[in-house]
């Protein structure tokens, strides 16, 4: 049953990849410039930022398995009903949609995952990872295959829409509701450490580290399609086979909370910030080459998603004692994704007013040198063990 649910996470993450990859396109039907393509292509985040509290309401009064259902059909129908805008604001809407519906997804599978593998919480919630590396791999490569087929962006929206509903068919008839609603977290051992208040510099350092690594992954995820298009001039075959090996970087999710798990957050965090601004800029000033930039962005899937991504959001629970962590929880994912909102709109603004080397710079390399310094003012010695 959970392999049934991770499957429907790859679905999501897939459908997350798809837009990003079909930018250019759309941009070139509707003549949208780079900010707003950039913005078409992060929206969903704020959706995902904002329907926290409402995902938490609806699991207070309905079962999980409903809420998820829900939260699937909402992101596959803004999936397939983007094919249908007339311009910028009914397509804003769409795809905003589509964070509302992912974040209820990721929501109750994050409450399953951490409820039901009470013992092994870091390996399950990095399992659902994995398999969004797994739908970040496929998805460009399946998208890319039906826009060459079809030749029109709208086929791989409606087919991506479509797989929705056939995940939602399966999860109806497989997923039991003993598994889905189960509470064994109660019997877990309670937290020895931790702030007793959100206010805490932990907690304040990681949100301002969740904010820009918000700024940093979704400025890559959702414009470098877009770069690849126009600036190195890729078809749409060779640029969804490079942005798909962003998703095979993500696999290493497993391995990277697991060594969060064991080593100081200063040096896990400073290191992979470090690590990520130099990628960011090799990412634009290296070779256009296929397997170079292929290789760039797998190291940037595992830095990124796999080791940032997966940590803060660990690190924002163990900040606080054990009954605060649905809202250290709720801190990290509003405070990412609210900023990953603006992520694609910023890149684009700044790479049609200085180049797409200069937004890299910028975006990516300079705001994660500033995380990475800032990564050592943690304190791990007050946080949960």
């Amino acid at each position: 049953m959970y392999c049934v649910l991770l499957a429907s996470y790859s679905v999501n993450a897939a459908d997350r990849q798809l837009f990003p990859l079909l930018a250019h396109d759309v941009r070139l039907q509707y003549g949208f410039s780079l900010s707003n393509i950039g913005l078409l292509s992060t929206i969903f985040t704020l959706g995902l930022a904002v329907a926290g509290l409402p995902t938490g309401f609806l699991l207070s009064h309905f079962p999980r398995k409903i809420v998820l259902l829900l939260g699937i059909g909402i992101f596959s129908a803004g999936t397939a009903l983007t094919v249908l805008a007339t311009g910028f604001s009914d397509m804003v809407i769409y795809l905003a949609a589509t964070g509302i519906g992912e974040a209820m997804q990721l929501t109750v599978m994050i409450a399953i995952a951490a409820n039901y593998f009470v013992r092994y919480r870091a390996a399950a919630i990095g399992s659902m990872n994995v398999f969004f590396g797994i739908g970040a791999f496929t998805g460009p490569i399946l998208g890319s295959i039906l826009l060459t087929s079809y030749r029109s962006w709208r086929a791989p929206m409606i087919v991506f829409g479509l797989f929705g509903g056939v995940m939602i068919a399966l999860i109806a008839l497989t997923v039991r509701p003993w598994f889905s609603e189960t509470h064994r977290a109660a019997d877990a051992k309670a937290d020895v450490r931790g702030a007793p208040a959100l206010w805490n510099r932990n907690t304040v350092i990681l949100t301002v580290l969740s904010v820009i690594g918000g700024l940093n992954l979704f400025g890559f995820t959702g414009m470098y399609p877009t770069f690849l298009r126009e600036g190195l001039h890729y078809s749409p075959k060779q640029a969804g086979i490079v942005a798909s090996f962003y998703g095979v970087g993500a696999l290493v999710s497993i391995a990277g909370g697991w060594l969060g798990d064991r080593s100081s957050p200063r040096i896990i965090l400073s290191a992979a910030f470090f690590c990520m601004a130099v990628l960011g800029y090799l990412c634009f000033h290296g070779s256009g080459g296929l397997v170079p930039q292929a290789i760039l962005t797998c190291f940037y899937g595992a830095i990124g998603s796999g080791t940032i991504y997966v940590n803060l959001a660990g690190y924002h629970v163990k900040a606080v004692r054990s009954s605060l962590s649905s809202r250290a929880s709720g801190m990290f994912v509003t405070s990412f994704y609210m900023s990953a909102a603006a992520a694609g709109y910023l890149m684009g603004g700044i790479a049609s007013h200085a180049g797409w080397a200069m937004a890299g710079e910028i975006q990516i390399s300079l705001l994660a040198t500033i995380a990475g310094g800032l990564a050592f003012a943690l304190r791990p010695h007050q946080m949960a063990l």
